[in-house]
């Protein structure tokens, strides 16, 4: 018998697929933003598939509201971080153009979590 974890959702799927192409695309900064812009973006694309897990893991549904909030408010931030690498020459449109729509996906799946956990 195969149990349903966080693993299986969607949402968090689409989340991780984020983290690692923030990774990736963060690998060739320079060491001058190793801990600036690398370590803030990679933090915040991580967040939003760890607050998923977490809030997953919660029993009430409010709990569970809490932390997909707070993984919705990860992922606002990290376009914010995608913003400025392109605005600063770093990243270029067209990868960022990409990013930010996998990560506005992340937060339509976010919202519709959120609005059918509410009372």
């Amino acid at each position: 018998m195969k149990y349903v974890t966080f693993e299986d959702m969607n949402v968090w799927k689409n989340a991780m697929e984020v983290a690692t192409l923030v990774f990736n695309l963060t690998t060739n900064l320079p060491r001058s933003e190793d801990y600036g812009l690398t370590s803030q973006l990679r933090r915040s694309a991580l967040s939003v598939s760890a607050n998923i897990a977490e809030g997953y893991g919660r029993e009430s549904n409010m709990d569970k509201i809490r932390f997909y909030v707070i993984s919705r408010g990860s992922a606002f931030e990290t376009k914010s971080h995608l913003i400025y690498g392109e605005k600063v020459n770093y990243f270029e449109n067209e990868k960022i153009h990409t990013l930010n729509y996998k990560i506005d996906n992340v937060i339509f799946e976010l919202n519709k979590i959120i609005k059918t956990l509410k009372p």
